[in-house]
């Protein structure tokens, strides 16, 4: 079945089933095949069946299911798990078109010094997931391509930009896809699509590609998942194959934390106090499972105001102006011209303030010292992941005229930045449904180094308030 518009779609879409693959998680899978029970080969079939079960969710940027890239050896905590790399990460032999009209990429040569990583834990790749140009938007939307779709509400928005990593985990094509985040682009389609999803600490993976040239690096990279224990196993199985001396490790963990714990709640984005409804309540209700558990709770407000908004806005506008300029080193042939409105308008207002970019930096740099002063005593916080829920199709497209894109951005995505500037970790954990049946998600970030407290706090959470499932 295809996006075509004179087609009905239904509105709610999943793959799972009866064959190997079941409703397992990816640590369930990888000991069936430790076992004997299964085989790589045959995990690799069966998500490659259901991909095309659900093509009308538009998630795959590039298929390789006659050729999925098995693992070389049999290793790694997650050997034989089907998965897909984000189309902005080099995988030898497989595009990477960045999801822009603005060429077509040749096979790459040879991985990124971050595939190698998220390999080495044992992930067979079946592809590229969709997503939008460069990763800007908030949205997988793209006026080139159908746009993906949310699997719990077709008509909906996935979120972005890991929007077609999230769109198959959900669905259930696999249970674990690899995703970055720049600005909440794991985070964002992870609450979108009821899924589990981690930011590390700035410098916690192997850095590669674009990142490694940013004046300031606001990428991390990471995994999708449905369940808290595979993103805490794969989080471990790729720290064994690096690691930051420079941060503590963070190893296998396992479950809740045993210690109480001095939790920080945010219910106040940069305009305001957040509105009543299913965003606000999510975070309360959390709160109150916290305050079960008997962890101290306190309210407190952001430690910043708008001007750190409009540095990381202008930042934003200083990357789409790179891209812009230098695409040629991503591809010979690329072309300006054929970039979409929302790179457009941002480099724009770059442009229209390039003089003042040293300071902007300055202030981004800067930002990491108030976020410890403000938030270091506390052991997490717990904030919202967006400012409200999932839009329908089309609200955060980039054919949306500029100015009003921006101010619906910065209304959605008023929470997410803030680790990526500080270089600190988060975690977003599904927390309920609207009355629509949309997913809901909140996040627990903290200071740098401390992704082991996120995690066993996801673990309370997914204990307290299990995870809504789209095959339940």
């Amino acid at each position: 079945m295809t996006a075509d518009a004179h087609i009905p779609l239904p509105t709610r879409v999943h793959a799972f089933g009866d064959d190997v693959l079941g409703d397992h998680d990816a640590v369930a899978l990888a000991a069936l095949v430790r076992d004997g029970e299964l085989s790589p080969g045959e995990l690799a079939a069966a998500a490659a069946a259901r991909a095309g079960q659900v093509e009308e969710l538009a998630a795959v940027a590039y298929p390789s299911y006659a050729q999925p890239l098995l693992p070389a050896e049999r290793t790694g905590a997650l050997y034989g798990v089907p998965s897909f790399v984000k189309d902005n990460t080099d995988v030898a032999g497989m595009p990477t078109n960045q999801g822009t009209a603005a060429f077509r990429a040749r096979p790459a040569g040879a991985h990124s010094g971050y595939t190698r990583q998220f390999l080495s834990t044992g992930l067979t790749v079946l592809g590229k997931s969709a997503m939008p140009e460069f990763g800007f938007n908030a949205s997988s939307e793209t006026p080139h391509l159908a746009p993906t779709r949310n699997p719990w509400h077709t008509g909906y928005s996935v979120g972005g930009s890991s929007g077609g990593a999230a769109a198959l985990v959900a669905a259930g094509v696999v249970p674990i896809a690899h995703g970055n985040d720049g600005g909440g682009s794991i985070r964002i389609p992870a609450a979108c699509a009821g899924l589990v999803g981690l930011k590390p600490t700035r410098g916690r993976h192997v850095v590669s590609g674009l990142a490694r040239t940013l004046p300031v690096d606001i990428v991390s990279e990471g995994v999708l998942t449905r369940t808290v224990r595979d993103t805490a196993v794969y989080t471990a199985a790729a720290e064994q194959y690096w690691r930051n001396p420079a941060l503590p490790p963070i190893g296998r963990v396992d479950g809740p934390p045993t210690r109480r714990m001095r939790i920080a709640v945010v219910l106040d984005n940069l305009a305001g106090p957040l509105a009543a409804g299913p965003t606000r309540e999510a975070v309360e209700n959390v709160a109150r499972v916290l305050e079960a558990g008997g962890h101290s709770v306190e309210p407190v407000p952001l430690p910043f105001d708008a001007t750190i908004e409009r540095a990381f806005l202008h930042y934003w506008g200083l990357l789409a102006a790179a891209i812009t300029t230098t695409g040629r080193f991503l591809d010979r042939r690329f072309d300006a011209r054929r970039v979409d409105d929302l790179t457009v308008g941002l480099r724009a207002l770059f442009l229209r303030r390039a003089l003042h970019a040293p300071l902007t930096l300055y202030r981004l740099r800067a930002a990491a010292a108030t976020y410890e002063q403000a938030l270091g005593p506390y052991d997490a916080v717990l904030l919202p992941t967006l400012g409200h829920t999932t839009p329908e199709l089309g609200y955060l497209s980039p054919t949306v005229p500029f100015d009003e894109l921006i101010d619906r951005l910065r209304a959605y995505v008023c929470f997410t930045p803030i680790n990526n500037i500080t270089g600190t970790p988060a975690v977003t954990v599904p927390a309920g449904l609207t009355d629509a049946g949309l997913p809901v998600g909140v996040q627990f970030a903290a200071t740098r180094g401390n992704e082991r407290t996120l995690l066993e706090l996801a673990y309370l959470v997914e204990a307290e308030r299990p995870f809504p499932r789209l095959d339940r």
